[in-house]
């Protein structure tokens, strides 16, 4: 499924003759985004960005959608890590409708740490079946209301070092199944929905000062979710999550960066709460949940050029990751994992605080994908 996302205003400030520039300059924006993509201004001062973004893609045709970036340093204080809060909501032509929360936020000297996200949308899901081995086309476009909520709230024991608490709600309702396939089989599990609840522990090793554009260090997180019909959910189950990425500088503008994901669920597992494959992050150029079982295992590796020798803000990825999914009836096989790859372009956004946008072309056996976002994917 290929899907995509564009700045509708933003223009990079691309060499543009002169004819072109005057015309530019009448517009209402010229003054925002130059201000935005040139300051010189003081490096501790938060960074604000509002844009507007165009998509399309055969389930949803046009969408049109808000962006909103937040970047800041705590107290200003350049010594304390990034933090940033996104938003963004969107609205299609097939009235469909989204908003999206997502935040990774320090307090002061990095002693408390807030990472989750939350999700409200009426989108179309498409479903493929469970297994390694499902079909290449959807069986089923699924419709419905989703909600999220997952929030970590961790505090640094010892240096780079944080232990605490992890939430997670997830509730699909009010769904209904269209373009159903002659040979569709429905999800045994959570079929019309299901809402549930998890706790647990997070623990996570983070040096890293840039969390959008990493150029040094580990970050390696350790989940442990306990979903319980307890905790107001309708299904009984246990996840275990580890995401670990290792970052290393190769040239004063280079960087290897690695990635090695598993996620594992055991229980009584709704099918959309099952290990998804796929997204603009992992495994980029598969449709999120084109692959779904109890367990996915992935990684990636990227070399990124940040920036150029000849350019002070444009620069350049190129991306390679493999994965699969399992389970006791899906069982593990190395034949079965599936590569992906492509390449990217990258542009400094914000000088002051070393943030690029970027433009991935990922290709599978099934297809490819392309995805613009600000920050990089890992």
């Amino acid at each position: 499924m290929i899907k995509y996302l564009f700045l509708a205003i933003l223009g990079f400030n691309l060499s543009l003759d002169a004819q072109v520039k005057n015309r530019f300059n009448d517009f209402l924006f010229r003054n925002y985004f130059d201000r935005i993509l040139n300051d010189s201004s003081d490096p501790s001062a938060p960074k604000l960005i509002n844009y507007p973004t165009l998509a399309y893609s055969p389930e949803t045709r046009w969408e049109v959608g808000l962006s909103s970036l937040l970047i800041y340093s705590a107290n200003r204080d350049l010594n304390n890590r990034l933090s940033e809060i996104k938003a963004f909501t969107f609205y299609t032509l097939e009235d469909q409708y989204g908003i999206w929360l997502d935040h990774a936020v320090y307090s002061d000297r990095n002693k408390w740490f807030l990472y989750g996200r939350a999700r409200y949308q009426s989108f179309p899901l498409f479903y493929y079946g469970i297994g390694p081995n499902s079909p290449s086309e959807y069986t089923s476009r699924i419709d419905g209301e989703y909600t999220l909520f997952r929030e970590r709230l961790l505090r640094e024991c010892l240096p780079s070092l944080y232990i605490g608490i992890e939430w997670d709600f997830q509730r699909l309702t009010n769904v209904q199944y269209e373009q159903v396939s002659s040979g569709y089989a429905m999800p045994e599990v959570g079929k019309m929905g299901s809402t549930n609840m998890g706790l647990g522990l997070g623990i996570l090793y983070d040096n890293i000062h840039n969390a959008m554009n990493p150029r040094k260090g580990v970050y390696s997180e350790w989940a442990f979710l306990n979903y319980s019909d307890r905790l107001l959910g309708d299904h009984n189950m246990f996840t275990y999550l580890t995401d670990n990425r290792f970052y290393k500088p190769i040239q004063s503008n280079t960087v290897f960066a690695a990635q090695l994901y598993g996620q594992f669920t055991n229980g009584n597992v709704p099918f959309n709460m099952l290990s998804l494959m796929g997204g603009e992050s992992l495994m980029r150029g598969y449709y999120l949940g084109r692959y779904r079982d109890n367990n996915l295992i992935a990684g990636q590796i990227e070399y990124r050029i940040l920036p150029f020798d000849f350019s002070s803000r444009w620069g350049a990825s190129i991306f390679a990751a493999t994965g699969q999914v399992f389970s006791q009836q899906n069982i593990f096989e190395f034949a079965n994992f599936l590569p992906t790859g492509g390449f990217g372009l990258r542009y400094l956004i914000f000088p002051q605080k070393d943030i690029y946008t970027r433009i991935d072309i990922a290709f599978t056996r099934e297809g490819s994908g392309v995805y613009f976002f600000i920050g990089e994917a890992f």
